[in-house]
């Protein structure tokens, strides 16, 4: 039971990296309107779909490095 749960955790922060980065990469049409790379930077850092990249990949740790129970198997 843990198991699924840690496993569903797992996807729901994949899912999170994904739309962040992919937001990310969007983003990526400001440098060429002229915006040098610390503004869009700046830009990204404020941006809560694109912080979504970094609470994904938290989480995803998490579930990978955090020991379950005794007769639990890593992800």
């Amino acid at each position: 039971m843990i198991l699924s749960l840690r496993f569903l955790i797992f996807l729901f922060g994949f899912g999170l990296t994904v739309i962040g980065l992919s937001y990310i990469i969007i983003y990526l049409n400001l440098l060429s309107l002229g915006y040098n790379f610390l503004e869009y930077v700046n830009f990204i850092i404020r941006r809560i779909e694109c912080l979504n990249f970094i609470f994904g990949v938290i989480l995803m740790s998490l579930v990978m490095f955090i020991k379950g129970g005794k007769n639990e198997l890593y992800l």
